[in-house]
């Protein structure tokens, strides 16, 4: 058994049966990461020392069938993840990509790091990402570039690609991301597998660096629908203490997943936007997938994209704007320590005036109403992920292929509502393409429904990254 293979659910049902231990899970991971992430790059700090003990800790709980505090063990009890380098981990240095924060030390966790640890978790290491979260390439000038595993001369997509890399390399077996323009979605698609942001306000970004207050989101990426699932079932919910957290009540997310989507009323977006500027081959994986939900009892209807070019154009704005606000003292004191990417999209962000930001905000009311009426009439929304699948390292620079890959994703930042990206097909040079899955707020339990219907319909998810042969 080769046990960096195993997905998140397989693994945690071998640790409850005994057959294997999380110290056992956790130790072939930290050798896997030794031997393959110096092609990756997908880690900017492994914490060997600290997954060890929380291994051992959660195979004495296994024994006891309780933790220390005597809650009963989660569904993620001994399983090894690996977490974007924003949220902040006690006495393990949190970077944000950045040289600002290299030798930063938090004194506390991030929220969804003490639930994560209260499931019996075990921590691998910090992942790389695009520097303070502001871009979609990972090639990061102070931590290295992050590859993908498929072709490592191509990006891992950000700016969550150190959590996208690691999966998809079989370094660890879940990871948390974040997503303001498409941070969890694009390297999801961009690494074939899968990654979910879920509705604005349902999952705590307290204790995680900011980019925009108004659009981040905090998400699961893993290698299967089902894990992600479990995943989001650990870190939704209401925090009384972050200002931006929403009391709904949490759905639960594995329970109605295999219910399949006969009946369904499905949108595919078909219209001049989806098409330009899309790859073909893209674009026809996509189109294809409502083969797949017809053929699983859905009606799929080709519509336009509602509104997406003012949607993601606002997106940028705003995300750039507040991101400046945030940074304006080290923009002002000390702008040689940013990256001439990031600097130069704080420095545009930093130029927008109170009323294009007005109309922005304006926009973004709109448009939430308008996908709430829209989703009275479908279940969900289904888009490609990114139109291009992953481009070269050396390619166009980062400003340029940023507003080409969050094109999709941005739209659903800005109204906050739930997507995900999950593999739909390979082009013939063996990179991945991400179909996009959209519902109407705290609609995670029905993107997830859909999403692993489609995965259980087809073969993409098996495809493994000929990362061995580097």
């Amino acid at each position: 058994m080769e046990l960096t293979s195993l997905t998140l659910s397989e693994a945690a049902s071998l640790i409850r049966k005994g057959e294997i231990s999380a110290s056992e899970l956790t130790s072939a991971h930290l050798e896997r990461i030794q031997v393959i992430d110096p092609h990756i790059n997908a880690f900017i700090t492994v914490t060997p020392d600290h997954a060890i003990r929380q291994a051992r800790q959660a195979d004495e709980d296994l024994k006891r069938g309780e933790t220390l505090a005597g809650n009963p063990l989660g569904a993620i009890h001994g399983i090894p993840l690996a977490i974007k380098d924003l949220y902040e981990t006690k006495g393990i240095r949190t970077t944000a990509g950045s040289r600002f924060f290299a030798d930063f030390t938090p004194q506390s966790n991030a929220w969804v790091v003490d639930k994560l640890d209260a499931a019996g978790a075990v921590l691998l290491g910090k992942l790389n990402m695009h520097e303070i979260a502001l871009g979609v390439t990972n090639v990061n000038p102070h931590f290295g570039a992050c590859r993908n595993p498929w072709k490592l001369d191509h990006v891992s997509g950000g700016s969550s690609g150190g959590s996208g890399a690691a999966l998809a390399s079989e370094l660890c077996l879940g990871s948390l991301g974040s997503d303001t323009g498409g941070s969890i979605r694009i390297p999801a698609s961009l690494c074939g597998v899968v990654g979910l942001k879920p509705t604005y306000g349902r999952v705590s970004l307290r204790g995680v660096f900011p980019l925009s207050w108004n659009l981040d989101h905090a998400g699961p990426i893993a290698r299967r629908v089902l894990d992600v699932a479990v995943l989001l079932q650990v870190i939704a919910g209401y925090d009384a203490l972050y200002p931006y957290s929403i009391e709904k009540a949490v759905d639960n997310y594995t329970a109605g997943i295999k219910r399949g989507i006969k009946g369904w009323r499905i949108a595919l977006a078909a219209d001049d936007f989806s098409l330009k500027r899309t790859d073909p081959w893209v674009y026809q994986a996509v189109t294809e997938t409502a083969l797949v939900f017809e053929a699983l009892g859905a009606n799929v209807e080709q519509v336009p994209f509602p509104d997406a070019r003012q949607a993601a154009q606002a997106n940028g704005l705003m995300t750039t704007s507040d991101a400046a606000t945030f940074h304006s003292e080290r923009i002002k004191e000390q702008p040689e320590n940013f990256g001439q990417d990031v600097l130069q999209r704080l420095q545009a962000g930093a130029a927008f005036t109170s009323n294009e930001y007005s109309l922005a905000r304006r926009t973004q009311s709109i448009l939430r109403h308008q996908y709430e009426r829209f989703f009275d009439d479908y279940d969900v929304l289904l888009t490609p992920t990114t139109p291009i699948p992953a481009p070269p390292i050396e390619g166009p620079d980062a400003i340029q292929q940023a507003r080409l890959l969050t094109r999709f994703t941005a739209p659903f930042n800005l109204t906050g509502l739930p997507a995900l990206s999950l593999p739909c097909g390979f082009n013939s040079q063996g990179l991945p393409a991400g179909l996009q899955i959209v519902s109407r707020a705290w609609g995670e339990a029905k993107v997830l429904q859909a999403a692993f219907a489609y995965e259980r319909a087809t073969e993409w998810h098996k495809r493994k990254a000929p990362i061995e042969e580097a």
